[in-house]
């Protein structure tokens, strides 16, 4: 019988105790399930960081670790993982995902916030949003989610460019890629979102000379990794007037310490790395298509690329 690990968070197993058993009989997959195993039992790990696991070198009958997380950044370089390493795409993750960005997009665009703030008895008839057609929107990363953001946005009518490290072909979007393509991609943009993988080539990706680039008065989203961005840089560019406002769901440190500047800058928009997450409904069922596929000799879906991170 096929011997699962869940090495995961406590919270985590609640979750997915009923739902992977139920995932993997629908799969056709007979297996053990749980979370304690001796390591040289395992065939497979179902993986979400956790401080009881850091150290894959003894589970020698490993065939696969199964991230429950989008970003693997955590794990993709620890050398004692050699086993093969699939990160999380799901349905629900997706879902999640374009319907935050969509929603503060939306909210920026149309300067909800004025008016929800500045309820003060004066009627501004004057602040009539453009269309969306005449707002630039960049979104950098274009993988499943940001290509699934890109996409919803443009159906919306913004005019939206996309931007990837190598070259990506999406019919309907404008597709920039490499250096050159990320300075075209930041010129004159309205609202950026920010949808990329932390390697160390997007570490403090945008900075201020990024920031710079991007419309005066421009809005900054990012629901990617809280290193993409340069934390001061950012503060900066708001302060000076440059940028109008930015929505962070992810930061470097987590949770968001309480004496951070962001929780009291006026322009910012703190929320608590909310903007999309892997529900075990949907997450359990591309766990058990995967190892259903290794079982039957298929390629595994979602596989990492160990040199490029993600």
């Amino acid at each position: 019988m096929i011997r699962i690990l869940f090495s995961a968070p406590d919270q985590r197993w609640a979750d997915y105790r009923d739902t992977l058993p139920a995932a993997l009989s629908r799969a056709g997959v007979i297996a053990d399930i749980g979370r304690d195993f001796d390591p040289e039992t395992v065939d497979f790990i179902v993986f979400a960081p956790n401080p009881g696991l850091t150290d894959f070198t003894p589970f020698t009958r490993c065939k696969a670790v199964l991230s429950l997380w989008a970003g693997v950044e955590s794990i993709v370089t620890n050398a004692t993982l050699t086993q093969p390493l699939t990160r999380m795409v799901d349905t629900g993750l997706t879902s999640g995902m374009v319907e935050w960005v969509t929603g503060h997009v939306l909210r920026h665009h149309l300067g909800i916030d004025a008016h929800i703030r500045g309820q003060d008895g004066v009627w501004r008839d004057h602040t009539v949003p453009p269309l969306a057609r005449d707002r630039r929107v960049t979104v950098l990363g274009l993988g499943e989610l940001g290509r699934a953001c890109a996409l919803m946005l443009c159906q919306l009518g913004f005019d939206v460019t996309g931007w990837s490290r190598n070259p990506r072909d999406i019919p309907g979007l404008r597709c920039l890629s490499g250096a050159a393509g990320l300075a075209q991609a930041l010129d004159g943009a309205d609202i950026l979102v920010t949808l990329l993988p932390l390697t160390a080539q997007t570490t403090n990706l945008l900075g201020a000379a990024e920031f710079a680039r991007m419309a005066r008065g421009g809005v900054v989203i990012n629901p990617g990794r809280g290193a993409l961005i340069d934390d001061v840089a950012l503060i900066a560019a708001l302060d000076l007037g440059h940028l109008s406002q930015a929505t962070l769901d992810v930061f470097r440190v987590e949770p968001l310490p309480p004496d951070h500047a962001f929780w009291q800058h006026p322009k910012v928009t703190v929320t608590p790395h909310i903007a999309s997450a892997t529900r075990a409904d949907t997450a359990a069922t591309q766990i058990a298509e995967n190892i259903r596929r290794f079982e039957a000799g298929e390629p595994l879906l979602h596989l990492v690329n160990r040199q490029l991170g993600y």
